[in-house]
């Protein structure tokens, strides 16, 4: 409990250097390390068809906690100190700002990268640190299953302890994935979620022009 509190305590440092709130440079360091550079490109994942389970002990897929939501994913594991909470505390954010949208229009998922040791309760538990609504999961699994899953997504690494911290942003709708490389401010995210849910009300209302159009054809 120390540590995620030690951890959780560099993670709102690190917000608060994001927000503008420190001054320049004060977060230079995280952990003893240089914060990572923020970039963003676009990315192509796949859904693994293998079972997962959610923080509450359900079974379910990849595709299934996605939906055809717009969605943003974290990868963690809960004995991290360091980057880990950062990368949660920046989900968090989201959650904030999301409000009511969250669960319903857009999915929050945070995957276990040491699926060995991060079983349902054990995510159910780091959870709670992080004030997680309903529309956030949180996942876990089988290691073979787990593997598959980031592999899919891109983001596996052969020494889950240094795993390089990302996020994924996309709308599982149309397809379109950013992948964002570093703690990148929550507010980005947001902006890019807003892009992706005005494309779709933009594709919608060319669906219902066309579907008019035809209808008035003799």
């Amino acid at each position: 409990m120390q540590q995620l509190q030690a951890g959780l305590a560099r993670a709102l440092c690190v917000l608060l250097a994001m927000a503008g709130t420190l001054r320049a440079g004060a977060a230079e360091e995280h952990a003893g390390h240089p914060l990572p550079q923020t970039r963003a490109e676009s990315a192509r994942v796949r859904f693994a068809e293998v079972p997962l389970s959610d923080q509450h002990g359900r079974e379910l897929r990849l595709a299934d906690a996605v939906g055809e939501r717009i969605v943003v994913m974290g990868f963690v594991y809960t004995s991290c100190t360091t980057v880990c909470p950062v990368i949660s505390a920046i989900m968090q954010k989201v959650q904030a700002q999301l409000g009511e949208r969250a669960g319903a229009e857009v999915g929050l998922l945070s995957i276990s990268v040491d699926p060995l040791r991060d079983s349902p309760a054990r995510l159910l538990e780091y959870s709670r640190a992080y004030q997680s609504g309903p529309g956030w999961r949180w996942l876990t699994g089988e290691v073979a299953a787990v593997d598959e899953v980031l592999k899919g997504l891109g983001v596996w690494s052969a020494d889950f302890a240094s795993h390089p911290p990302n996020l994924l942003v996309g709308d599982a709708r149309s397809g379109q994935w950013t992948r964002y490389y570093g703690f990148t401010d929550p507010a980005v995210l947001v902006a890019r979620i807003e892009v992706l849910a005005a494309a779709r009300e933009h594709a919608g209302h060319g669906h219902m022009a066309r579907h008019a159009t035809q209808e008035s054809r003799p």
